[in-house]
């Protein structure tokens, strides 16, 4: 079982999440477990406080390391495991696919949620062994990037989806996006669904979804395709999509 450690100053936001959908049922099949710490708790200053001003002056309050120090050594204390420490950060590096598919192998992981101007650097680089950003933009904290995350690594885990092979299909798990999907009726409205999806030739549909796969990542996310090694098919129906959208634009 996976052992997951959340530290953070408002443990009440996860009460519902974690509870719900995937996460709550992957916590009855006992894929994983979730202990929430509010670190505020491990403060030694008498008013409980977690952040103080910066050194040299400027606006906002800096997380003070000895809180979340001892924090980490309790929740440490209570695993055998090495666990894999994680800052939700903007100036993290992106998270992407493989990072929860590296994480998913993992026997604890520990997500520290920050909040107010930042952290003191002595906790990036004494206490994390990852920082992570969910995008290129500013939240009020970090614990809606740790959800984000947490739920991206969780339905990795062996038996939690219903599918095995729901993991392996989805986007960006094998550098594309994913194909469209449909499901009846068969027409609705006028619209109808492709014929090769309803013709039962299982060849034929797998290569509509790797193509559709292919031309969804080169309309939305061409820079997917950037590190990509094509086979000939797939430089064949590029050559297709570009002819196509220069028609169009003509």
């Amino acid at each position: 079982m996976m052992r997951i450690d959340i530290l953070t100053l408002f443990p009440e936001m996860f009460t519902g999440v974690l509870k719900e959908s995937i996460l709550g049922k992957a916590q009855e099949k006992e894929a994983v477990s979730f202990h929430i710490t509010d670190f505020r708790h491990y403060s030694e200053n008498k008013h409980h406080k977690v952040d103080d001003y910066p050194f040299g002056g400027g606006a906002g309050m800096v997380l003070m390391p000895q809180p979340l120090f001892d924090a980490i050594d309790a929740v440490r204390g209570e695993s055998t495991a090495q666990p894999r420490i994680i800052l939700t950060s903007p100036q993290g590096k992106p998270f992407r696919q493989k990072d929860a598919e590296d994480l998913s192998r993992e026997q604890q992981l520990i997500f520290i949620c920050g909040h107010y101007e930042g952290f003191d650097e002595r906790i990036p680089e004494h206490l994390v062994t990852d920082e992570y950003s969910i995008g290129d933009f500013v939240m009020t904290g970090g614990e809606i990037a740790a959800m984000a995350m947490i739920d991206s690594v969780v339905r990795l885990l062996p038996n939690v989806l219903g599918n095995d092979t729901s993991a392996v299909t989805d986007s960006f798990s094998d550098g594309l996006l994913e194909h469209p999907h449909y499901t009846r009726p068969a027409e609705f409205r006028g619209m109808r669904v492709p014929d090769v999806l309803i013709s039962g030739n299982h060849e034929k549909i797998a290569e509509w979804r790797h193509k559709e796969s292919l031309r969804r990542t080169f309309v939305r996310r061409p820079d997917l395709l950037a590190d990509r090694k094509l086979s000939e098919i797939e430089k064949k129906w590029l050559r297709e999509f570009e002819q196509s959208e220069k028609q169009e634009r003509e």
